[in-house]
């Protein structure tokens, strides 16, 4: 196995088909077929299936492929520094659920092991389904999210069916996070009874706005008043402006939304775990790992 055949199944992985692979390799399209079939036997398994519609990567491929992917990149950064003498950018891109502590996550990564001239870094905080899509599609390395009694077996099918997993980061109580206006606010334990006054907000799940895929827990509780929204500073506006308030994990990032807001517990027994989804059998990046270490961190900042 040599780099040179690394690259070149990366490169039918990215074309989608051997003709146009071969192409960008500047080599004939048997020439390629013969190497990727040579890899394959020395390896002992199969990378590819090949059909009239082009390349289908296997899921043994899949996991080949991101070992590929990782030594060729872990090269280019070898070969930019010590040959070419050019610094390679950082790249990575992380999915999440409206937390505002994986934020601050992403935040300190990019403080900690980000180069202002040389990273390419995305964060996207949108709907459940698009977190768990956004993985599948490779479009983000890992996508945070939470499971409790209620949503874990759909979700958990779902990740399946998506050759996707689950890594609990740790365990959390229910809070109710609302303004330090809110006449509750100095409460020691809410319960769903003093809450009937008062607005629950709640992130619009668009098509899939099942109570399965709800950022929040309790969401077949029968609410009297009830405001869905699509971001977080709108949930943040409405606790000011109508004493509103969401269900969260208690963990608060005073830094990122000032410390007007407070989290207090919710008389309640029911329970919610953090997490990360990932590529089943793929490891994490350099950068991933760092951003997972990151997360681990706020497990001792839960109230």
């Amino acid at each position: 196995m040599t780099l040179q055949q690394l690259k070149q199944v990366i490169t039918v992985s990215d074309a989608g088909s051997m003709n146009e692979a071969a192409k960008r390799l500047f080599i004939t399209q048997p020439s390629l077929s013969a190497a990727i079939k040579a890899l394959e036997q020395e390896l002992g398994i199969e990378i590819f299936t090949r059909s009239n519609r082009g390349i289908i990567t296997t899921p043994e491929g899949e996991e080949f492929l991101s070992y590929a992917r990782q030594v060729t990149e872990q090269y280019q950064l070898m070969e930019d520094k010590y040959l070419n003498k050019t610094t390679r950018k950082q790249k990575f891109s992380v999915s999440m659920q409206h937390y505002t502590f994986a934020v601050e996550a992403f935040i300190r990564l990019i403080r900690e092991y980000g180069d202002s001239n040389t990273f390419e870094f995305s964060v996207h905080e949108t709907k459940t389904m698009e977190v768990i899509s956004n993985v599948q599609n490779q479009l983000s390395e890992v996508g945070i999210i939470y499971l409790n009694a209620f949503n874990e077996k759909v979700i958990s099918k779902i990740l399946r069916e998506s050759s996707l997993e689950f890594v609990p980061l740790f365990d959390c109580n229910i809070y109710v996070f609302m303004a330090k206006s809110n006449p509750l606010a100095k409460k020691k334990l809410i319960t769903m009874e003093d809450l009937q006054d008062y607005p629950c907000c709640s992130f619009e799940q668009g098509e899939r706005n099942s109570f399965y895929f709800a950022e929040e827990v309790l969401s077949t509780y029968d609410y009297q008043k009830y405001i869905k929204v699509d971001d977080r500073a709108t949930i943040l506006n409405i606790m000011v402006g109508l004493n509103g308030y969401t269900l969260c994990s208690g963990i608060i990032c005073q830094e990122l939304n000032g410390n007007g807001y407070t989290a207090i517990p919710l008389d309640t027994k029911e329970t919610m775990t953090i997490g990360y989804i990932k590529r089943k059998k793929i490891p994490l990046s350099m950068l991933g790992e760092k951003y997972v270490e990151i997360l681990r961190t706020y497990e001792k900042q839960r109230l």
